[in-house]
């Protein structure tokens, strides 16, 4: 009886155990062995925020599937395993056991990649302080936890006005803390344009955010015990016993660009749609991975958590034999500031003009169902579509209700190349208590195609 071949995973998270679920899958006699340096294997990182705000009563809730039952499954899962070097060559990754130090060799037949992405470190004296953390991985949200506990925290500072930075200011407001944001651009969430983020900043400050944009943190101050005690933005002093720095994230490839992988002008590792890199039997998925934009037409870099599971699966089926492809992404996301949802697909305005292309956009207030009920609520839609031709780019809602609903029309929208006429014909759901006659995406597209680049 032949060996069974062997598929090596680093990283046991998204990517990595989507994989090996996948692996598992298509061949029932594949030897499947995930190491992971950290104490936790496949949970959501993205409800960490969730976690610490008390919203997710306990840590292990967003655990989606333990080490036992990965091993009952006949996928072996090394926690607490640090991944040191890759040998394409000899086909082998050196390992270090963390708890004991020991050292050891794997051999592989084939062998993924999912390092994921770690923190955007910023230099700046005193992040070293007790009090400032990263929110990164589990362990973080659970020194946090501890951290508040013990010291009970009036004041935070965070740093950075992204989807990390806006979901712990909200959680952290629940807790009774005063929060503070200080954002380096003129807007917070890059991800979309001016006229929505103006709808977030209206929020925060609804619920006693205080703001500062146009503005970035100097230097941590040492208070009592070697905690931080406050923070100097270019604007002044703030005072703050915890810091949260949410800077963004940076693809993790020490590892790949050390064993010869061609990294791509993202700096994410470079994949092909089977999520193949330049190195025989090696993949790539997730977050330090690059992903194929399909309105771009190029590889980008996005992280996100849908993207790594359904990257995880392609690569996790091609290791194991199998033929599938991944079919890129068109940039869709959603979070919650407070009451407000805000969420957006595509390309931006600003986006589509870095790219070069020809774009008009209109910006259209509505409400996310029948107006003249009691209960509608502000919806506000931007559209960009391509001149001439009307072909939608993207989109982007804000509003207390729907905009899930509408951004997920228009991300199937632009999967399918849809333009903005397209769009108005759409049969789309309609009673008073969900919308109106005219869904506020359609009322917007046939403002665009009244305009005469569209028209």
């Amino acid at each position: 009886m032949s060996t069974p071949e062997r598929f090596v995973i680093i990283g046991a998270d998204a990517a990595g155990m989507s994989a090996a679920s996948e692996a598992r899958r298509v061949d029932p006699n594949l030897d499947i062995i995930a190491y992971d340096r950290g104490g936790f294997a496949s949970y959501s990182q993205c409800g960490l925020p969730y976690l610490i705000g008390g919203l997710v009563e306990d840590h292990q809730r967003l655990i989606a599937r333990t080490v036992d039952e990965f091993a009952q499954r006949g996928i072996a899962v090394r926690l607490g395993h640090e991944v040191l070097a890759v040998d394409p060559a000899r086909k082998a990754i050196r390992v270090r056991e963390l708890m004991n130090g020991t050292e050891f060799e794997q051999f592989y037949d084939r062998l993924l990649i999912a390092t994921g992405a770690s923190p955007a470190r910023l230099p700046v004296t005193g992040l070293y302080l007790d009090g400032v953390f990263h929110l990164d991985i589990m362990e973080d949200a659970i020194a946090i936890q501890h951290y508040l506990r013990v010291h009970q925290p009036k004041h935070a500072v965070i740093v950075g006005g992204g989807y990390i930075g806006l979901e712990m200011a909200e959680n952290l407001v629940r807790l009774g803390l005063k929060v503070h944001v200080v954002q380096r651009n003129r807007q917070l969430f890059p991800s979309v344009d001016v006229e929505i983020a103006t709808s977030l900043s209206e929020e925060l400050e609804r619920h006693g955010v205080d703001l500062s944009l146009c503005d970035s943190v100097v230097e941590a101050c040492e208070g009592h015990g070697g905690r931080v005690v406050d923070v100097h933005t270019s604007g002044g002093e703030v005072p703050a016993d915890l810091v949260v720095a949410a800077t963004g994230v940076r693809p993790a490839v020490a590892l790949a660009a050390g064993a010869g992988i061609v990294l791509g002008a993202t700096g994410a590792i470079a994949v092909d749609d089977h999520l193949r890199t330049n190195v025989p039997d090696i993949f790539a998925a997730g977050d330090c991975a690059e992903h194929w934009h399909r309105l771009l037409q190029r590889p980008t870099w996005l992280p996100l958590g849908t993207t790594a599971n359904k990257q995880g699966r392609v690569a996790g089926r091609n290791a194991a034999g199998g033929d599938a492809v991944f079919a890129g992404i068109v940039g869709t996301a959603v979070t919650r500031v407070f009451d407000l949802q805000v969420a957006r697909t595509g390309l931006t305005e600003r986006e589509a003009a870095a790219a070069g292309l020809a774009a008009g956009a209109t910006v259209l207030r509505s409400t996310d169902h029948a107006g003249y009920l009691p209960d509608a609520q502000e919806l506000i839609v931007k559209l960009v579509a391509e001149a001439g031709s009307g072909r939608l780019l993207g989109g982007q809602v804000v509003g207390r209700a729907g905009a899930d609903k509408r951004i997920d029309v228009l991300a199937a929208a632009l999967y399918a190349g849809m333009t903005i006429e397209d769009l108005t014909r759409l049969d789309l759901a309609y009673a008073p208590p969900f919308n109106s006659v005219w869904d506020p995406l359609q009322a917007a597209a046939t403002t665009l195609l009244r305009r005469d680049e569209f028209g």
